[in-house]
């Protein structure tokens, strides 16, 4: 839902619906999904870390974790870039070799007029690659905090959040037409809140009102909805492609915070046996396997809509065209699940398991 998320802003945008009143600036603002995103990321890959830290399992080894990621995002992202730069009329005409190397190796923020027609999105991409290499290096700073002292770490992680919701303020120098906003420091928040998450998760505790709080979905959501809203005004930052001012850059990356932390909490935190019947469904399910799908290939679909059913950029018809970009980026989610992520995904599952019969089959040295 998170990924239809972000097809609803740019469907909004391109049609230019977020000029409309009112209900234009809530339909760009979706874009908060990235938030979702972020999140997701720092909960889940946080999670073994967080567990480890108090005597449950084992994290996994930096090696075997990085190519998990790479298995899981790189294969199907390559084979839209490719698409994209051969085939899609306009990326493919400007794509020189620096836009090739740039998009194949995920450094778009990082390197000028990379960004092209169809992988606009992939800026998100970028910033969540680097925050899979940063990971294991913040999990060893906090390695200490195991046992009693991993109490502390949930104040370490909030002290991350804090300090890098200043980095707008720091005088970073770039090269021209990049901007540092679009660095992994700026958008730590987005991902601690998952962390945070997965820190709380081992700290629940029968009868604590703090998580009685945090697993009431009416109320969390609720805060969600406010932070989504207040994120449309001013708070949020200008529409459009146009640079927020520091503070507003802050204050979208703080409601992001709330908005990821309060729509995940009620969904991870649990004082009682409880059930989220649409999230686990059958159809949720499937549009989950799609999810990535969709995030890489709705922006393609999107700019082939256009010249394909005769409809001019910016001169509306939102619902015709979100319509559309959906029900055509559908099926090309399912193709990129079925025939790219999920033999990835079982690829690294085999190494894995070669991996774990050659560590059987060593012999053991004497004295272990």
């Amino acid at each position: 839902m998170a990924a239809l998320g972000v097809l609803v802003t740019h469907v909004a945008f391109q049609t230019g619906t977020a000029a409309t009143p009112v209900i234009g600036p809530i339909l760009e603002r979706f874009d908060m999904a990235v938030a979702v995103f972020f999140a997701l990321s720092g909960f889940l890959l946080w999670r073994p870390h967080a567990a480890a830290a108090r005597g449950f399992g084992r994290a996994p080894t930096t090696v075997r974790y990085l190519l998990h990621r790479v298995a899981r995002v790189l294969p199907a992202y390559w084979v839209v870039v490719v698409f994209v730069l051969l085939l899609l009329p306009g990326a493919a005409q400007t794509a020189n070799l620096r836009v090739w190397v740039s998009n194949l190796h995920l450094l778009q923020v990082f390197v000028p007029l990379t960004l092209t027609d169809g992988l606009t999105q992939m800026w998100s991409l970028s910033v969540e690659m680097a925050f899979y290499l940063v990971l294991p290096l913040l999990a060893w700073s906090v390695v200490r905090l195991r046992g009693r002292a991993a109490r502390w770490r949930v104040p370490v992680l909030c002290g991350l959040i804090a300090v890098s919701l200043t980095w707008n303020l720091w005088p970073i120098p770039t090269p021209e037409a990049i901007h540092a906003d679009n660095w992994l420091p700026g958008y730590l928040p987005w991902f601690a809140a998952g962390m945070v998450l997965a820190e709380l998760v081992y700290l629940v505790r029968p009868g604590a009102r703090w998580a009685r709080v945090l697993s009431n979905q009416r109320l969390m959501w609720a805060v969600a909805l406010v932070a989504l809203l207040a994120s449309a005004t001013e708070f949020g930052g200008p529409a459009g492609l146009e640079r927020a001012h520091p503070w507003q850059y802050a204050m979208k990356i703080v409601l992001g915070t709330i908005l990821a932390f309060c729509l995940l909490a009620p969904l991870v935190i649990h004082t009682r046996d409880t059930s989220h019947r649409w999230l686990e469904s059958s159809t949720a399910a499937i549009l989950g396997r799609w999810s990535y799908g969709i995030f890489l290939w709705h922006l393609v679909v999107l700019t082939i809509v256009f010249p394909v059913f005769g409809i001019l950029p910016f001169s509306g018809h939102f619902l015709y065209v979100i319509v559309l970009t959906t029900l055509l980026t559908l099926p090309l989610a399912a193709a990129s699940f079925a025939l790219v992520e999920e033999p990835a995904r079982r690829w690294a599952a085999r190494w894995d398991k070669r991996a774990a019969a050659r560590r059987a089959s060593e012999p053991v040295s004497a004295g272990t």
